[in-house]
């Protein structure tokens, strides 16, 4: 009952997160696939933002707090692996850029 109560009274939150979604998917969803993996890593890395926020709940968690600390510390643990997982992608990406050696040379 709560719930419904929260959501009454936010319901402009509610609409702006329903709209968020829908323009993300139609945003997404014309992303050409060429561009579609340097994008997404570069999103992973912008996620840094994660952790900073998480470091602050952490840092502001009070002593018996509990629920602030388990989450700030998963928001740690998802943040560094989605920044990581970021730069891997990227780095893979551009692996396929190096040229390979004795590949395209003069033949003999």
């Amino acid at each position: 009952m709560e719930l419904l109560n929260w959501i009454g009274e936010n319901i402009t939150f509610v609409y702006l997160i329903v709209l968020m979604i829908f323009v993300g998917i139609e945003l997404i969803s014309h992303v050409p696939s060429v561009l579609h993996t340097p994008l997404m890593s570069g999103a992973n890395a912008i996620h840094g933002v994660v952790l900073i926020g998480a470091i602050i709940v952490l840092g502001k968690a009070g002593e018996e707090d509990w629920i602030s600390k388990t989450v700030g510390f998963l928001g740690v643990i998802v943040g560094t692996l989605n920044v990581i997982g970021g730069f891997v992608v990227t780095d893979r990406m551009l692996e396929m850029f190096k040229k390979k050696p004795g590949k395209g040379g003069a033949k003999s």
